[in-house]
């Protein structure tokens, strides 16, 4: 039995350990120095209160003890019990530092609900997270690349992760199953074709592991879409495809830059969808235009099954199934 106990008490925590080794000589010393002096130490609470502003040389001279004993056994305490309080400080100072080290490179897994994970630090996940820790909604982040060695965002809003993103264990420690979306960015470091594959990979670890998060990835590749949607993305951007829409604009207009500032106005802005409501049905699209403007929305098209209609025709009517497309 006294064995077991020993092998319990050394599996606990060093800080733990010392705290109660320091405790257990406030106690002896605060109980025998009653005995030694009931006179001056009327009651054990009182010598325990003794040892423990001794041991931490704080000395308010409340009591002191008188006789050969008692001052023989505050000369032990002090020896003894400035060595407890001193490594207990220092283990904490020096355990505190430490897990900050961690925390700050990487090496800390986050516990949490309902973050954004976004793996790949670049320009695009530098802007994107910028905009999200500075909005008045904030949501927590949770960054994972193997580049970093420290976390690059000075914000308690974002929690960063050491280590690739295709690997089991880099992912769990993102509490996976209680994220709320996945965001994967392509890594335009290396070929095209093969930050497509990376990110493919990334993909399919994130939905072995957790099958019901939403995951968003981005492709550099056209021919890479289909495979992208196989492993299981819920949505795909494809970059370079938006980057050619703006460089066809750009050729095509008097270098005015329309395209970009309409995207630099709206992006403060989000676009999302809602089904069409019961007042919404039957009626036509201009008259629902004006209805949501009222509200502060502007309805700029409408989703109908797999066909996206972006500024159709006013008389159109809205159907049950219609997803009304929204910038708010």
């Amino acid at each position: 039995m006294p064995n077991r106990v020993y092998i319990s008490f050394l599996r606990l925590p060093l800080l733990v350990r010392i705290l109660l080794m320091a405790l257990l000589v406030f106690l002896s010393f605060g109980i025998s120095i009653h005995f030694l002096e009931p006179t001056t130490f009327p009651t054990i609470f009182d010598g325990i209160w003794w040892a423990i502003i001794t041991a931490s040389t704080v000395g308010y001279g409340d009591y002191v003890p008188h006789s050969f004993l008692g001052r023989l056994t505050a000369l032990i305490l002090i020896l003894f019990g400035v060595a407890f309080v001193s490594s207990y400080f220092g283990t904490l100072a020096a355990a505190a530092v430490t897990k900050q080290d961690a925390l700050s490179e990487g090496r800390i897994p986050y516990k949490g609900e309902g973050h954004i994970i976004i793996i790949g630090w670049n320009e695009r996940s530098k802007e994107l997270i910028n905009k999200l820790t500075t909005t008045k909604y904030q949501q927590m982040i949770v960054l994972i690349d193997e580049s970093l060695e420290a976390n690059p965002v000075k914000s308690r809003f974002v929690h960063f992760i050491q280590g690739k993103g295709h690997v089991d264990d880099t992912i769990v420690k993102s509490d996976i199953k209680n994220a709320e979306k996945v965001l994967i960015t392509a890594d335009r470091g290396n070929d095209e074709l093969q930050a497509d594959m990376n990110s493919i990979l990334t993909l399919l670890t994130i939905k072995g592991i957790c099958a019901q998060v939403k995951c968003i990835v981005e492709i550099l590749t056209r021919e890479q879409v289909i495979n992208a949607y196989r492993a299981g993305a819920d949505e795909v951007i494809q970059s370079n495809k938006l980057t050619s829409v703006f460089m066809v604009n750009s050729l095509h207009s008097n270098g005015d830059g329309l395209l970009s500032n309409v995207v630099h106005e709206l992006q403060e802005s989000r676009l999302s969808s809602y089904p069409a409501e019961q007042p919404e049905i039957g009626k036509p699209f201009s008259e629902v235009c004006l209805l949501l403007l009222k509200k502060g929305f502007l309805l700029i098209g409408i989703q109908r099954g797999e066909e996206t209609l972006l500024n159709p025709s006013h008389s159109l009517p809205i159907e049950e199934n219609d997803q009304l497309l929204i910038f708010k």
